[in-house]
């Protein structure tokens, strides 16, 4: 099993990696669904991975809270803070970018959005000779069921290499997912990892594991800190 723990600020990082964590995704205001984090917080953060031999660092990369439908400001923002990531040590970037429907409410995958970061992202990996790992992040779940097998595909396609997903409402018990998460970790058939997240905990991971069939899973929780 790979636990991915996500971390708001470098404070913990060492402790769940050593507690078992074997990824970190590195945000600031978790509260708020999570956010970029600063420079100095980057680079303190890469130091302390690099010190876990084989562990991984990811960074989200989101300007604000609230939708996942930017500006052109805002892209802007996001390929510089993805140039930065990478040019500093990170080891993958954590994106995702959605549009409003032409027609109708909700959203749907923004594919030349993602595409544009999934671009920046693979032009800082040639410059520094190793790739950066792209994940497409809780966006996804504003998707409708149908909407999410389409964008599946489509993110395999750009390069994708994780989609992290609680396969259903936010605050919704995992285990009420479980169908779900299943029919989008058949859909996606070993072309990309689905990456089950929200409500997992130690306590519950192995269980998720199980019914899930999966290898990774990520959480604030993932891990007992201190264990």
């Amino acid at each position: 099993m790979l636990f991915e723990y996500c971390a708001e600020n470098f404070t913990n990082t060492d402790a769940a990696l050593r507690a078992g964590a074997g990824r970190v995704e590195l945000c600031d205001n978790l509260a708020q669904g999570g956010t970029t984090p600063s420079a100095g917080v980057i680079e303190q953060a890469v130091a302390i991975v690099r010190a876990h031999e084989g562990a991984e660092l990811r960074v989200i990369i989101r300007p604000r809270k609230g939708n996942f439908d930017y500006t052109k400001a805002e892209m802007r923002a996001m390929e510089t803070d993805i140039r930065y990531a990478g040019a500093n040590g990170v080891d993958g970037v954590v994106i995702g970018c959605l549009k409003r429907r032409a027609k109708g409410k909700g959203f749907e995958l923004d594919a030349d959005a993602t595409g544009r970061l999934i671009k920046v992202a693979r032009s800082v990996g040639e410059m520094r000779g190793r790739e950066l790992g792209i994940t497409f992040h809780m966006a996804f779940d504003a998707l409708d069921e149908e909407d999410q097998l389409v964008a599946i595909d489509t993110l395999v396609e750009l390069g994708v290499d994780h989609i992290l997903t609680h396969g259903g409402a936010a605050g919704t018990p995992i285990e009420g997912n479980y169908d779900r998460l299943r029919s989008l970790i058949a859909h996606a058939d070993g072309r990309i990892v689905i990456m089950p997240g929200g409500g997992i905990t130690a306590d519950n991971a192995a269980q998720v594991a199980d019914a899930l069939g999966v290898e990774e899973l990520h959480g604030t929780k993932i891990v007992k800190l201190g264990a």
